[in-house]
């Protein structure tokens, strides 16, 4: 039997912890600017000593009275000023004025289809089965569920027993109300529902046929083949896939407009970036986080009793742990924004000339530790800061990452791979629709601009740009 020993060992090891401050310093800095105003608001609420900077610290001799508090100056006392000055309407004096009213704003799909049932000639049976099939119609007006599943959920929910036959019949009462298309199964009965809705010419009718026996074709746009199989010549299947290309593959989202997150998602940019005519770039950082400061009760230590009671010691504790913890708190918030701000500076001095001209193909070569050779930061910190963040341009808006990319290769080394997808989509853009380019000469385009791109390698930026094959570009 082997034996076992025990013995004690010393081992000195290097470990890296952060602070709390540290920790909290690196989430802040991961925020964008709304989600740190939440953060500001919510340390405004929980810690007392915390506060918003008062106007009235400004210096005395600071002027800030508007131009129409000027103008209403003018007036003797309230009395005398006319209503209209004292109205934000933005109006003369003789325009109409409406006042405004709230607008209730438009239905989902559901309420829109549950509105519309309603005022059909159903038994009341089969208006609550209509009603628990539209349940389970989604946002894009499909059907998410085959009617035989339907009938034994209705049948287990209600207590009453409901055929598939029976649910068929409800559902096609459903397909045949507003938006044309709503309680398809797939694409290729949604477009099918639509096109029965038209008025039957020739090139409705050869649409029908397309979608409803060649749709595999269709997709994949095989149009050689389509014209063999229905006899159409080449002027006929234009008319005919330009009818189907006009129908909506989502009728759901004709209702309301999509969803309140879809309706509600915007991007604010975090900082503006603009040229004088001298081709001087001044940053700005876009920031409504309010100047936060210490409330006067918590600003001093108070005198400390001799022999103070458990009360005031209490309170003393409490007064130096907030002021500390507000204290701590607005530190943040000035690292954060300066570390913004240089972040934000160093990639503009590094990518100048697209900040000049918005020339895609001019954004040079640009990876974290670029930025951070300029800034003197750590690239975890050039990550957090550029996460989620954008920027406003006199070109657009653009996400900070969009400036960051490898070089294409070590033999190219001012060639960036933002400069390469640029000259691809341009080469795409170009292209004869009939007669687009395949991948192979798409590279071969490519090598007569100077740029050496393997086939695999524009097979890979060609996705990365959202682009089918050139089978699927391929116009009639």
């Amino acid at each position: 039997m082997p034996q076992q020993k025990l013995h004690l060992s010393n081992e000195q090891r290097l470990q890296q912890t952060l602070s709390p401050l540290q920790v909290r310093y690196f989430k802040m800095l991961e925020m964008s600017d709304a989600r740190m105003e939440e953060e500001v608001r919510r340390a405004l609420d929980e810690n007392p000593a915390l506060e918003v900077k008062d106007a009235d610290d400004a210096p005395a001799d600071t002027f800030e009275e508007s131009a129409e508090q000027m103008q209403l100056a003018d007036y003797r006392n309230e009395d005398d000023i006319p209503s209209y000055r004292l109205e934000a309407r933005n109006h003369s004096v003789n325009d109409r004025y409406i006042e405004p009213t709230a607008v209730e704003a438009d239905g989902s799909l559901m309420d829109v289809l549950s509105d519309q049932l309603s005022l059909t000639d159903l038994s009341e049976t089969d208006k609550a089965i209509g009603r628990y099939i539209i349940g389970n119609i989604d946002d894009n007006g499909y059907l998410t569920r085959t009617p035989d599943v339907l009938a034994d959920d209705i049948t287990m929910a209600g207590g009453v027993e409901v055929s598939p036959a029976q649910v068929r019949s409800v559902l096609e009462t459903i397909r045949s109300l507003d938006p044309a298309g709503v309680g398809a199964y797939d694409l290729r009965d949604c477009l099918l529902l639509q096109l029965k809705r038209r008025e039957p010419t020739p090139e409705v009718m050869a649409a029908r046929e397309i979608t409803g026996h060649y749709f595999d074709l269709f997709s994949k746009k095989h149009y050689d083949k389509i014209e063999s199989a229905t006899g159409l010549n080449r002027e006929q299947l234009r008319d005919a896939v330009a009818i189907i290309r006009s129908l909506n593959p989502k009728p759901g989202s004709e209702i309301g407009g999509g969803s309140d997150d879809d309706r509600l998602r915007h991007v604010t940019p975090d900082f503006a970036v603009e040229a004088d005519p001298n081709d001087n770039l001044t940053v700005t950082l876009l920031s409504n986080i309010p100047e936060l400061s210490i409330e006067k009760t918590f600003d001093h230590d108070t005198t400390v009793a001799a022999k103070p009671t458990r009360g005031q010691s209490e309170a003393d504790t409490f007064i130096r742990h907030k002021r500390d913890e507000a204290q701590g708190f607005i530190r943040i918030v000035k690292m954060r924004n300066e570390t913004l701000f240089r972040v934000m500076s160093a990639i503009v001095k590094l990518q100048r000339p697209f900040f000049l001209s918005g020339n895609e193909a001019a954004i040079k070569p640009m990876i974290l530790k670029d930025v951070s050779a300029l800034t003197g930061d750590d690239q975890s910190v050039i990550s957090r800061a550029t996460s989620g963040k954008y920027v406003s341009t006199p070109w657009g808006i653009f996400p900070l990452k969009h400036f960051f990319n490898e070089k294409f290769s070590s033999e190219a080394p001012n060639t960036s791979s933002r400069e390469i997808l640029t000259e691809l989509k341009a080469l795409i853009d170009a292209e004869n629709p009939r007669k687009p380019l395949s991948d192979e000469a798409l590279s071969q385009a490519l090598a007569k601009k100077g740029y050496d791109v393997a086939r695999r390698t524009v097979t890979k930026y060609r996705e990365q740009l959202s682009i089918p094959v050139a089978r699927l570009r391929r116009e009639l």
